[in-house]
């Protein structure tokens, strides 16, 4: 295959999936603490060419021996971007949104690979009846996950409740009439490496299932505050956290990516025919 085209088609493949993930922030740009993704990319491996033996003795053409040709680009890190998104007071009682932009709050998944425990900045809560004691009510996010205490339980509310407060450090105060006050502490960790968090969707982060492979350990990536270590906890209550995404660069990384994908098609275009020109001598 010719260079020209092998280079250019290595490259495509590479920004669509720039393209892929452009168009992932773009989307969720309204979306409820979204943090954002940044791919960079770096060359290929080059290989040198000796187009000019050494006993070459002829005047003419003399250029340094050993060209240096590339093969393409590609990918080289997809980056999870935990920059603090911009806080809207909401006034809503159940709504909470951090201050730090490393921590997360812990929900419980139920999905085909089982209940998992997942990570999320979106701090839009409900109360939902417990399916096991109608009369309960458990603490859920707006996509219906139950958010977990400090233990890794449920939050699970009995009686009739009059009012809901969540303090700066993450405690729920919860004022029934059956059973007066009680309080909750919700189950809230610190990402330290945020580059080995997967994307799951639906607004959810979680441990990558190759974890050993990668050399790192679950303490390595986070930490669960518990203890002394909720001080550094900063939850804010009646707020929510906007999404981190900039539109106005996203799109202009959209355009240049778009230049980029179309130039590189171009190379292919021309060396095909250049190839066609070539085939065609006679």
């Amino acid at each position: 295959m010719n260079r020209t085209m092998m280079t250019a088609t290595n490259t495509l493949n590479q920004l669509q999936s720039k393209l892929d993930q452009i168009s992932n922030n773009i989307a969720n740009v309204d979306t409820t603490a979204y943090k954002k993704t940044q791919t960079s990319f770096n060359d290929l491996l080059i290989q040198s060419f000796n187009n000019q033996p050494s006993e070459t003795k002829e005047k003419g053409r003399l250029t340094t021996p050993g060209i240096r040709q590339g093969t393409g680009a590609k990918i080289s890190q997809s980056q999870l971007v935990l920059s603090q998104g911009a806080l809207k007071t909401t006034d809503r009682n159940l709504d909470a949104a951090f201050t730090r932009e490393d921590q997360f709050f812990t929900v419980s998944v139920k999905d085909d690979k089982g209940i998992n425990t997942r990570l999320t900045r979106d701090g839009a809560f409900y109360l939902s009846p417990n399916w096991n004691d109608p009369e309960q009510m458990v603490l859920v996010t707006s996509a219906g996950h139950q958010v977990l205490d400090v233990n890794g339980n449920p939050i699970l509310i009995d009686g009739s409740i009059k009012d809901i407060k969540i303090s700066e450090n993450g405690l729920v105060l919860v004022d029934t009439e059956e059973y007066g006050e009680k309080s909750f502490e919700l189950g809230i960790v610190s990402v330290k490496k945020p580059q080995f968090l997967d994307q799951l969707g639906g607004n959810l982060l979680g441990l990558p299932e190759n974890i050993d492979a990668l050399g790192v350990t679950k303490d390595d990536i986070m930490t669960a505050l518990t203890g002394n270590t909720r001080n550094q906890i900063a939850v804010r209550q009646g707020t929510l956290e906007s999404s981190n995404v900039d539109l106005s660069k996203e799109m202009t990384d959209l355009i240049n990516v778009q230049r980029s994908y179309q130039f590189q098609s171009r190379a292919v275009t021309m060396a095909d025919q250049m190839s066609g020109l070539i085939n065609g001598i006679r």
